[in-house]
């Protein structure tokens, strides 16, 4: 019998994802490349609209007692799932969108007029504070969590690495080297983090972790 086709998770998977993979006899290897802690925050100097751009942002705002207050403003959201987690819990969002560069294109050339407050992790990228800023939109930031990397050396030379997010790959490439392993990515701007050290990537249609298994399938079974 031939051996199963390995492959790296960089985040640990639901046992549902994980199931999925294991049904088509793929074995899969996982680890958290990454950690992310709600930190605390201060809830002032709100303007007139929210933005959040990971689910990580959402939890932890909804762990303040505070949050009910937020209720009443407009929200734009980066993912599916992130709007459905603040639509689940009574937020309005009026646009979301899969990846920020998209959200700051929509607000820029629509709700340009209004002021925001965007929600953010210590390693977001720069992506809507330089569109805003050229734009001449008022934002300010409050920062509600933080990202860790926990880099770790894998031992095993799977056939395959799932990435699900920059800071993944960051983490990642610490302790480890890409040869010539395919690699599956959940969006563009983690995608954009491996341009420089493989061309052998796959990325989801949507940026959603569903997708990129879907796309393990696809390609193995």
């Amino acid at each position: 019998m031939a051996n199963p086709i390995q492959i790296l998770s960089t985040k640990i998977l639901s046992p549902l994802h994980k199931q999925e993979l294991v049904k088509i006899g793929i074995e899969v290897i996982e680890a958290d490349f990454i950690k992310t802690e709600n930190k605390p925050f201060e809830l002032k100097d709100l303007n007139e609209n929210l933005i959040f751009t990971s689910q990580n942002a959402v939890h932890s705002v909804l762990s303040n007692p505070k949050s009910e207050e937020l209720k009443s403003k407009n929200v734009y959201c980066v993912g599916l799932k992130t709007k459905t987690l603040l639509s689940d819990n009574g937020f309005n969002v009026v646009a979301y969108t899969g990846y920020a560069s998209d959200l700051a294109e929509i607000i820029t050339l629509i709700y340009g007029n209004e002021s925001y407050t965007f929600f953010s992790g210590n390693l977001r990228r720069d992506t809507l504070p330089e569109a805003f800023k050229e734009a001449g939109i008022k934002l300010n930031e409050i920062q509600v969590y933080e990202t860790t990397l926990q880099p770790q050396k894998i031992k095993a030379n799977p056939e395959a690495l799932l990435f699900f997010s920059p800071s993944g790959v960051k983490s990642y490439l610490k302790d480890n080297t890409i040869n010539k392993q395919l690699c599956f990515c959940i969006g563009e701007t983690t995608a954009e983090a491996l341009h420089k050290i493989t061309k052998n990537i796959i990325i989801a249609d949507q940026p959603t972790i569903e997708d990129v298994i879907e796309d393990v399938i696809q390609e193995y079974k």
